[in-house]
């Protein structure tokens, strides 16, 4: 699939996505790569990427690495919980977000996610587990 192929994609499964402008550049069980363009419209009054919308990305690329590793009989997760760390404030350019598995189990897929800046700086890590949503009889 094309980036805009991709992009569509993850606008159609979260509209938050498409929302926020995010991007995404690579989709595969092993990694998900989202980006997501530094705003004006996205900042606190300082012109610092809001937290908030760091977290959204994370969360986002964790979400789709999750659905990408859903095992047999699965319909889908929801996060049930998130640790978040920023390690540094973003100012300008463009975010990237990198989620890897760290476990992929029957009830839960726990999903470590990298957040660079456009120089490759490492300013956010977030580690969340995921729920595996299954069929209700």
């Amino acid at each position: 699939m094309s980036q805009n192929d991709l992009t569509a994609y993850i606008h159609e499964r979260m509209p938050l996505t498409g929302t926020l402008g995010i991007k995404c550049a690579k989709m595969t069980p092993e990694e998900i790569v989202l980006n997501l363009d530094w705003s004006e419209t996205l900042c606190t009054g300082s012109g610092i990427l809001h937290g908030g919308a760091i977290m959204a990305l994370a969360d986002s690329a964790g979400g789709a690495a999750a659905f990408a590793n859903l095992p047999e009989g699965a319909s889908g997760t929801s996060t049930i919980e998130s640790k978040t760390n920023f390690l540094g404030a973003v100012r300008e350019g463009t975010v990237t977000a990198t989620a890897k598995p760290l476990h992929v189990g029957g009830s839960t897929i726990v999903i470590e996610t990298e957040i660079r800046n456009k120089a490759g700086k490492l300013v956010g890590k977030v580690t969340q587990t995921q729920t595996v949503l299954r069929p209700r009889p």
